[in-house]
């Protein structure tokens, strides 16, 4: 593929709900311009984005991937990013590296949550957009309808550069409103000059009148031009059209069909027409030898620095750092500095991607996407650039997983394997954690839903031959006692030869404080327990509080007394003491009744103004007590509960179907607080079963 320079490039993120036709449309575009020679089809798990074999066997988008197009003398680096909730993180990836968003709508199914949700990514970006309605084949497909409602959201914005052309009621071409002419569609991905129908005036005039009015704003000049009814120059308006679109003030609608490649050229030449190239927008990061600003600004005379925006790491074709370049040239035979973990790697290839095709090239320059193979120490948010100009770029701000699943390998010997394949997952995805919760002697895997935990499952098996299996995980319960109790443990063993002896008094009360495990005291007198053995007899008090008698959950809140006891000059040791320590809290833990702690988290739920009412609903369910509601911008409300952690398991499949997906969560924890009988006995019983089951 050839070089090209910054201003000869546009990188433009392509997003919108899932199943909305992104993936096609991508596909539509690439054969449109030529760069395959018959289009692929979701269905048939052949197109170039959706490469993954999960991606093809489930039929819709993981992974963002990226799909260079050469338009004319353009490249234009589309990035497919997933529509569904679960995959945020990589939407997040694709983000990073764009200058401009294509927001895709499927014109049966209009405006989603998904839709929404891409202009919010664009508004925090603050990235050009504009609309494609796709699907216009269909039957049901009303364009007219679509152009109401995002009027009705977002205003005067919106900007119908399309009007639809039918006839027999089939879609077979449409009106240019900034060009005031017909174009009817011939073969795939093209289409030739045609007399505009009747029946498209009322409308094309009406959205012409709004482009005018967008156009006039844009300069006094223009403006006086206009009211004086003087007609704007074909290259006023592109012009106008292009300034506004790039500051956010104008964004674009225009349609076709993905799956008959109907639409994608002109998308391409409004992509090269309206879109800002790199140089546009603003780019900055940090000096680290100064601590200065850094205006990257995709400059190629200045040093040259780019951040690694997304990493693939897989078994077949190898692991990759896609990277833009956000000033300079960088170049394959070049050394690069990662200033993030302070080492210096030398580039043997430079790569572009499509999709996984590998395309080698000598060089990239500013605003570019390519990628680096087998670079070992750099993840995804590092900085590279030179050593002499060290530069780093602020990391992306990935969404919380707040989705646990609790996992065991299952094979034993898999363990390592099953821990090196996960690190590779964590590489390529952000948004998987893994915490090892000693306390509660499991493993838990995190992620923003089910979805994606099931797909993890997957390519663990398919990909790299090892499985595991997934439950739901231990709640982390604690014990504690409310009453004092003194109790005597005595541990005496006599088998020939030296014996075993230990007799200890203990009193064990609530200390107060649950965020210790326990406090220890003596107040023994006149030598009945020799100092020496005080450390043993705390060692058996820290060791019991480990794993409470109660359901096997840690004990906190106790405050443990040795008060008396009697030894054996000759028989007596550290461990009898420890073991009598130990009969002294089982027996007397139990004797006084102990109870269970539940944790409790503040949970915070983002939701539109009219799920408010299911929301409270159901977490009244769940036990939770709304604490208060905030309204925020953009008609919604932050409704703030606590409420059990074990009663979130499952929020987040449980808050999409209640909300269509348009409902966000977080949470953290708060505090620990008695669980009521019927909750205390149902983890006992579990707990019980668990035993058995183990076999102890």
């Amino acid at each position: 593929m050839n070089v090209y320079t910054s201003e000869k490039i546009r990188n433009v993120v392509l997003l919108g709900h899932g199943g909305c036709g992104k993936t096609t449309l991508a596909e539509a575009m690439a054969f449109s311009a030529g760069i395959t020679k018959r289009q692929g089809k979701v269905e048939e798990g052949n197109t170039i984005s959706d490469y993954d074999k999960e991606e093809a066997r489930r039929l819709f988008s993981i992974t963002t991937s990226v799909i260079p197009i050469v338009y004319e003398d353009t490249k234009i680096n589309i990035l497919d990013t997933p529509g569904y909730f679960d995959f945020a993180g990589q939407v997040e990836e694709g983000l990073a590296a764009a200058d401009a968003a294509v927001i895709v709508i499927a014109a049966k199914s209009g405006i989603e949550v998904g839709t929404l949700k891409a202009w919010e990514y664009c508004e925090k970006y603050k990235l050009p957009r504009m609309f494609f309605v796709t699907d216009m084949d269909d039957d049901n497909a009303s364009y007219r309808q679509v152009v109401e409602d995002l009027t009705q959201h977002y205003g005067k914005k919106i900007a119908p550069f399309h009007i639809p052309i039918r006839e027999n009621e089939k879609f077979v071409g449409f009106v240019n409103v900034v060009k005031m002419a017909g174009r009817r569609f011939t073969s795939m991905g093209k289409y030739e000059e045609c007399e505009i129908p009747d029946y498209s005036m009322e409308n094309l005039n009406k959205f012409r009148e709004t482009l005018l009015d967008s156009v006039a704003e844009t300069s006094e000049e223009l403006m006086e031009k206009y009211f004086a009814g003087e007609e704007f120059t074909q290259e006023e308006i592109s012009g106008a059209l292009r300034e506004n679109v790039i500051e956010g003030n104008v964004v674009p609608v225009l349609m076709g069909s993905g799956l008959y490649a109907q639409g994608p050229a002109m998308l391409l030449q409004a992509i090269e027409k309206y879109f800002p190239a790199p140089p546009k927008r603003e780019c900055r990061g940090k000096a680290v030898k100064n601590g200065e600003v850094f205006q990257a600004d995709y400059n190629e005379g200045l040093p040259m620095s780019a951040k690694v925006f997304k990493t693939i790491a897989d078994p077949f074709i190898g692991k990759f750092s896609l990277i833009k370049v956000c000033s300079g040239v960088l170049k394959s035979d070049s050394s690069i500095y990662n200033a993030d973990r302070d080492t210096e790697e030398k580039i043997s290839r430079l790569y572009i991607l499509r999709g996984k095709e590998q395309i080698e090239v000598n060089e990239l320059h500013a605003g570019d996407i390519g990628a680096i193979g087998k670079l070992s120490d750099t993840l995804t948010g590092d900085t590279l650039s030179a050593k002499a100009f060290p530069i780093i770029y602020d990391r992306p701000v990935m969404p919380v997983p707040y989705t646990s699943q609790r996992f065991k390998t299952k094979n034993k010997g898999d363990d390592d394997k099953v821990s090196q394949a996960l690190a590779k997952l964590m590489d390529e995805d952000l948004t998987l954690k893994i915490v090892n919760d000693k306390e509660n002697r499991q493993s838990l895997l995190y992620g923003i839903g089910d979805q994606q935990l099931d797909i993890v499952v997957a390519k663990l098996l398919n990909k790299y031959k090892v499985e595991i299996e997934i439950m739901k995980p231990r709640v982390p319960y604690r014990e504690t006692l409310r009453k004092k109790i003194r109790v005597q443990g005595k541990y005496k063993k006599q088998s020939g030869g030296h014996g075993q002896y230990g007799d200890v008094h203990i009193e064990f009360e609530p200390s107060g404080n649950m965020e210790e495990a326990y406090v220890f005291e003596e107040k023994v007198f006149g030598g009945a327990v020799p100092k020496n053995y005080f450390p043993a007899v705390e060692k058996g008090i820290a060791e019991c509080v480990i794993k409470g008698p109660l359901a096997g959950y840690p004990v906190v809140g106790l405050k443990a007394t040795l008060v008396d006891g009697s030894y054996h000059p000759v028989d007596s040791s550290e461990m009898a003491f420890k073991m009598a320590t130990i009969q002294a809290f089982k027996q007397g833990f139990m004797a006084v009744s102990p109870i269970l702690l539940e944790p409790i988290a503040t949970l915070k739920v983002l939701v539109p103004d009219k799920y408010t009412g299911d929301i409270m609903g159901d977490l009244n369910k769940r036990r939770g007590r709304v604490l208060g509601m905030n309204p925020i911008t953009g008609g919604k409300q932050e409704i703030t509960a606590d409420i059990p952690l074990s009663e979130l398991y499952g929020y987040s499949t449980d808050l999409r179907s209640m909300t269509g997906g348009a409902g966000d969560f977080s949470y953290e924890f708060n505090r620990y607080e008695q669980a009521p009988g019927d909750v205390q006995q149902k983890v006992i019983d579990e707990n019980e079963k668990e035993l058995i089951a183990a076999g102890e």
